[in-house]
């Protein structure tokens, strides 16, 4: 089957193998023609960010890159990234790499032309209005992982370095005008970063559809992400070359990331400061939430979930997809508990304080307190 098209949803999207050849073609039909590609430190020196480069130098669109983006991005590095948009004369970004790179490039297009500071635009209320839309920058998004689905979201999560807290910054604008989805730029990611990536977009799919929240839309989109990731994920992560796994978990990535629109919950909601603090990979920390995430909100979810598992192919309701979850990350060999990855000597008064905080917590099926998020947290320690 060939994988292949030309979507219009949620924005542009140019998907299939082969396809970041139209690189130059994208920043015209966004209107760009000096780009700044955004990436990571350690995507910058790498064949597939020099190949980028090459086809917008080749398409007479100069070849500039910023590649000081950390794994959690950082609000010195948005800084840092809008100034080397300004001196450069700049008048688009190209997002290159994983959903750490795609958030700050969308990030520093959005405060591109702002007058204001980058926290006055948190996702609270409609903070988003303050920002003058006349000065965010139009962005051209190529992910090379498959997970975060930054590259069709309205939003970056930025993480203030400060009282290390992560922030989603917001603006409707934010949204790539042209994504470029090419799952050879996934070929080359070892099986640990395929996991984490993976189980990341797996997260986003689960908890949109656990949302409580009225969105048919997205609780399709959820329901068929799943489907796709349970299917396509163990391929991916046995072999890095097979070329259909790696691009129906591309998909699932962006369908991720549609479907949230429906919200999302405690995985998120804790796994967010957890990364701020300790510095752990995100969809890895996500993963390791997940199982006891699905227990806490087993009695609101478990009747829709039975429903699921039909439709997913795995028996037993949804005690079947639990433990079909907990089968996954064993054979994606995640550790089985926050301090297995890496957590140390937590403050987890400080972490419940930031989870009940972060608005992921919105989302969730089972109203979060104090008392409840403590206990689920020291259960995934």
């Amino acid at each position: 089957m060939k994988l292949f098209g030309n979507w219009s949803y949620p924005t542009t999207v140019k998907f299939g193998a082969g396809r970041v050849a139209e690189l130059g073609e994208a920043c015209a039909q966004a209107g760009i023609e000096r780009p700044l590609l955004v990436t990571d430190r350690g995507l910058a020196p790498l064949p597939i960010t020099e190949n980028a480069l090459g086809i917008l130098e080749d398409a007479g669109l100069g070849r500039a890159v910023f590649g000081g983006v950390d794994p959690n991005p950082t609000g010195g590095n948005v800084d840092a990234g809008v100034a080397a948009y300004r001196d450069g004369g700049f008048d688009g970004i190209v997002a290159f790499g994983g959903g750490s790179a795609l958030d700050l490039g969308k990030a520093v297009a959005l405060m591109s032309g702002q007058t204001r500071p980058l926290w006055d635009f948190e996702d609270v209320d409609d903070w988003w209005t303050r920002a003058d839309p006349r000065g965010i920058a139009p962005v051209v998004a190529v992910p090379t992982t498959a997970g975060t689905g930054s590259e069709v979201g309205r939003a970056a999560v930025i993480t203030n370095a400060g009282p290390r807290e992560k922030k989603i910054i917001f603006h409707p604008m934010m949204l790539p005008s042209v994504v470029i989805c090419d799952p050879e730029l996934t070929v080359g990611m070892p099986p640990s970063l395929t996991a984490g990536t993976g189980l990341d977009a797996f997260a986003h799919c689960v908890e949109a559809y656990s949302s409580p929240h009225y969105h048919p839309m997205s609780q399709g989109i959820a329901l068929e992400g799943m489907r796709l990731v349970i299917e396509h994920l163990p391929r991916a992560h046995a072999d890095g070359a097979d070329m259909e796994a790696r691009a129906h978990m591309m998909c699932a990535a962006a369908m991720g990331a549609t479907a949230f629109q429906k919200g999302l919950g405690a995985i998120h909601a804790i796994s967010h400061p957890v990364g701020a603090v300790h510095g752990t990979h995100h969809g890895t920390t996500n993963a390791v939430c997940m199982p006891e995430v699905l227990e806490f909100n087993g009695p609101a979810i478990a009747e829709r979930f039975d429903r699921a598992a039909s439709y997913l192919g795995i028996p037993g309701g949804f005690d079947g997809f639990r433990a079909h979850v907990d089968r996954l990350n064993t054979e994606m060999a995640v550790p089985r508990t926050l301090t297995e990855l890496g957590v140390v000597d937590p403050d987890i008064d400080r972490l419940v304080e930031s989870a009940l905080k972060d608005p992921s917590a919105a989302g969730n099926p089972v109203r979060m307190t104090p008392e409840n998020t403590k206990s689920l947290l020291q259960r995934m320690l």
